[in-house]
C-alpha cells in the first residue's frame, strides 16, 4: 500500500487543494491531507476548523483523510510509513522552491519521494492567500472554495469585525 501526504497549511482549503487531493487518491492507496499547526504564520483559521472543514470538505472521498500535524514532514511522514509526498506546483517559482524541499526531504529521510501535480486548468491561479484577501474585502469566493469552507470564511471575517479593536 503507497501512502501519500499531501501537506500544507489549508488556510483555507481552495478549489486547487481539491483538485490535487483528489488527483492524488486515483494515484495512491491513501492519501493523508497534513494540516499543519503553523501558528508562526498567523493563520486566518484556527488548525482545529482547517482540519474540520477539510474533511467535511473532503468526506466523500474514501482513499483521503485529514490529520494535523506539526514539525517535520519528514518525522511525520516516518512515523505513519509514508513513502510520498505530494505538492502542486502552479508557477516556476513554485517549482524552484519544491524542488528545494523535495531535496532536503531526500536529505533527511531517504527513499520519501515527492510527486508534483500541476493544478488543472481553472485551478492554476487560486491561491488561499488570495481567497483570504477577497473575503476580507467582501469579495465573492463562492467560484474559489466549496460552500462549506465560504460559509466558514464569512462566518470568520463577520467575528473579526465583531471583535473590539485593541489600541
Amino acid at each position: 500500500m503507497t501512502l501519500a501526504i499531501y501537506p500544507g497549511t489549508f488556510d483555507p482549503l481552495t478549489l486547487g487543494h481539491e483538485d490535487i487531493a483528489r488527483r492524488a487518491a486515483r494515484l495512491f492507496d491513501q492519501v493523508v491531507i497534513a494540516v499543519a499547526d503553523s501558528r508562526a504564520k498567523r493563520p486566518f483559521l484556527d488548525v482545529e476548523a482547517r482540519v474540520a472543514l477539510a474533511r467535511e470538505a473532503l468526506s466523500d472521498m474514501p482513499g483521503i483523510r485529514v490529520e494535523r500535524f506539526s514539525g517535520l514532514l519528514t518525522t511525520y511522514a516516518r512515523e505513519r510509513g509514508a513513502s510520498v509526498v505530494v505538492r502542486g506546483v502552479r508557477t516556476v517559482a513554485d517549482f524552484e522552491y519544491e524542488a528545494q524541499l523535495a531535496g532536503m526531504n531526500r536529505r533527511l529521510l531517504p527513499g520519501f519521494e515527492t510527486v508534483f501535480l500541476a493544478p488543472t486548468e481553472g485551478t492554476a491561479f487560486i491561491s488561499a492567500t488570495l481567497v483570504r484577501e477577497i473575503a476580507t474585502m467582501d469579495g465573492d469566493i463562492s467560484t474559489l472554495v466549496s460552500p462549506v469552507i465560504a460559509k466558514a470564511m464569512g462566518e470568520r471575517v463577520a467575528q473579526l469585525r465583531a471583535a473590539p479593536s485593541a489600541g
